[in-house]
Parts: C-alpha cells; sequence; structure tokens
C-alpha cells in the first residue's frame, strides 16, 4: 500500500488549506475503505503529533483538541483519496503533515500505523 499526501504550502495566517492523501497498492480484497486514515504532523524539533482520524466504515471523524473545530476530514472511498480541510491557521500549525493507513479502529497512536505517505509541507507564514 502507497500513500501519497500533498496539497501543503505556503499560507497566511488565517488562511486555508486542504490536503490530500491518495491511496493505492491494496491487495489482499482489503481496500481502501478497510482502512482508518489518520493524519499526523511533525514540526520541527517536535515530535509527530497525531492530529485526526477518519474510520473505515462510518467515515466518523476524530481530531485532537490543538486542532478540533479548526479541521474536518473526509474521505471518498470510490477515489481511495482521504482528505484534511484546515482553516484559521496559525504559526503553530506549520509541520510536515504525514497522512497513514490502519486496518482497524481510529488511533492517535502512530505505532499502530502501517503504512505511511511520505509527507507534505504546511508553512504559515506572514
Amino acid at each position: 500500500v502507497q500513500l501519497q499526501a500533498s496539497g501543503g504550502g505556503l499560507v497566511q495566517p488565517g488562511g486555508s488549506l486542504r490536503l490530500s492523501c491518495a491511496a493505492s497498492g491494496f491487495t489482499n480484497g482489503f481496500g481502501f475503505e478497510y482502512y482508518a486514515i489518520g493524519w499526523f504532523r511533525q514540526a520541527p524539533g517536535k515530535e509527530r503529533e497525531w492530529i485526526s482520524c477518519i474510520s473505515r466504515r462510518d467515515s466518523s471523524t476524530y481530531s485532537s483538541e490543538s486542532v478540533k473545530g479548526r479541521i474536518t476530514a473526509s474521505r471518498e472511498n470510490g477515489k481511495n483519496t482521504a482528505y484534511l480541510q484546515m482553516s484559521s491557521l496559525g504559526i503553530e500549525d506549520t509541520a510536515v503533515y504525514f497522512c497513514a493507513a490502519l486496518r482497524g479502529l481510529c488511533s492517535p497512536f502512530a505505532e499502530e500505523y502501517r503504512y505511511w505517505g511520505q509527507g507534505t509541507q504546511v508553512t504559515v507564514s506572514s
């Protein structure tokens, strides 16, 4: 399974971005719809931080307190793609953002995700 995160870039404080996570390479009958998709970020000098997850079944979403109310996770199983809509971005949101796939229930723990994308840089600056 391969994940490709995209959509990062430079945005001014208060701005918005939508990240995408395109998945491919599923085998053994377990397609994209069997995987929860988590979103993490890592700022310079900081540990990787879980920020959101969208479940595999009913697309329930979960978010960390640091981003709650400012992000919306979604997915299109027919396109094997998940999205992270971010708004009201602040300088503290500057980080490399990663998507990851977990064949199971959503989790905030990185070690439970088997597949990872390469990350996309989000820089919030005026």
